[in-house]
C-alpha cells in the first residue's frame, strides 16, 4: 500500500539526507571561495566591538552556513593567538543567530502557491532544476573562477532544497500510521527531546540537516510545538560537537572557546525550557499544544537563539 511506510522510504529519507548534506557542503566551499578570506580578514580586524562582533559572527555563519565551522575557525585564531577568547564570545552569539537563516530557507517548501505564480517559482521544485541548469553552465562554460564558484554555490542549493524534498516526500506515509503517532507521544517528554536532538545532530554534525528533517516530520502531522520546542534545544547542544572534536590539542584558551559555545546551548536550555514549562502551565500556553509546521520550527530556532544572546551576552 502507498500508506505503508517502507524500507523503500527509509532509503529515500537517507538518500535525501545525503544530497541535503553534500549540497550544503558544495554550496559552502563556493561561498568560501568567493569570497576569498575577506570575511575571516574581517572577522580578525573587527572583534572590539560587541555588536559589530555579532553582526559579524552573523554575516560569516549565513555565508560559510556552518555555525560550527565558525567556531572552530575561532578555535583556530585563538590557538594561533590571532584573536583573544574575549573576543570571541559575542562572534559566537551572531554565529548562532546566523544559522537561522537557514531553517528560513528551508520554509520555501511550505508556500502555499496556489493561484500565484511569483510563489509558484519559489517554491523549490520549481527553482531548483533552474538554479541547478545555471550553475552546471557556469561551472563548466565559465572561464573566471568567481563564475565557476557562483555555479557552484547555485548547483549545491539545489541540491540540497532537492534533498530537502525528497526527505519530505519520504516521510508523508508515517501520516497514516498509528504507530508512528504512538512514537510521537515520547516526546511529549522534554528531556527525551533534547537528548534526542542533541544525540542525532552531534552524529550527523550538521544542526541545518536536523531542522531540515524536523521539518520534514512536521508536514506529517502529530509533531506539536511543545514536542518540537525540546527537540530544537537539542540539535542546538549536538550542533557544539564539532568544535569540541577540533579543540584536541589545541591550547587552553583555544579549548575554552569550545567549550564556551557548548555552555552557552546548555544554559540557554537549562533556563528557557523549565521556564516554558512553567509558562506552559502558570499562562495556559495553548499554542504549545498545536502542530507545529516548518515557519514555526524556524521560528522557535531563531527566538532560541537571540533569547540566549539577550540572555548571556556579558
Amino acid at each position: 500500500m502507498d500508506t505503508e511506510f517502507s524500507v523503500f522510504n527509509i532509503i529515500t529519507m537517507l538518500g535525501g539526507l545525503a544530497f541535503f548534506l553534500y549540497g550544503m557542503n558544495v554550496m559552502s566551499t563556493g561561498l568560501e571561495k568567493l569570497t576569498g578570506g575577506k570575511l575571516e580578514v574581517a572577522l580578525k580586524k573587527m572583534t572590539s566591538n560587541k555588536i559589530v562582533s555579532i553582526i559579524l559572527g552573523m554575516v560569516v555563519t549565513i555565508a560559510i552556513q556552518s555555525s560550527s565551522a565558525m567556531t572552530v575557525m575561532l578555535v583556530g585564531f585563538v590557538n594561533s593567538g590571532i584573536m583573544q577568547l574575549e573576543q570571541t564570545i559575542a562572534v559566537c552569539f551572531g554565529s548562532d543567530i546566523g544559522t537561522t537563516f537557514t531553517a528560513w530557507i528551508l520554509c520555501l517548501g511550505d508556500l502555499d502557491a496556489k493561484g500565484s505564480m511569483i510563489l509558484k517559482m519559489l517554491k523549490p521544485e520549481t527553482f531548483s532544476p533552474i538554479l541547478a541548469l545555471i550553475g552546471t553552465l557556469l561551472i563548466l562554460s565559465a572561464k573566471k573562477n568567481k563564475h565557476k564558484d557562483i555555479g557552484r554555490i547555485l548547483v549545491g542549493f539545489a541540491v540540497l532544497m532537492t534533498g530537502m524534498s525528497l526527505m519530505s516526500g519520504s516521510v508523508k506515509p508515517l501520516a497514516q500510521s498509528p504507530e508512528f503517532q504512538k512514537m510521537l507521544t515520547a516526546f511529549n517528554n522534554p528531556i527525551l527531546g533534547v537528548v534526542v536532538g542533541a544525540g542525532f545532530t552531534g552524529i550527523i554534525q550538521s544542526s541545518a540537516a536536523s531542522i531540515g528533517i524536523l521539518m520534514a516530520f512536521s508536514q506529517v502531522g502529530g509533531l506539536t510545538y511543545g514536542m518540537a520546542l525540546p527537540i530544537i534545544m537539542g540539535l542546538n547542544i549536538g550542533t557544539c560537537v564539532t568544535a569540541l572534536l577540533s579543540s584536541i590539542g589545541v591550547s587552553k584558551d583555544a579549548k575554552r572557546v569550545a567549550c564556551i559555545h557548548v555552555l552557552i546551548k546548555i544554559i540557554g536550555t537549562l533556563v528557557l525550557l523549565p521556564l516554558v514549562i512553567i509558562l506552559e502551565d502558570v499562562v495556559d500556553l495553548s499554542i504549545m499544544d498545536k502542530a507545529v509546521n516548518s515557519v514555526g520550527i524556524a521560528a522557535m530556532h531563531t527566538i532560541f537563539n537571540v533569547s540566549i544572546t539577550l540572555m548571556l551576552l556579558p
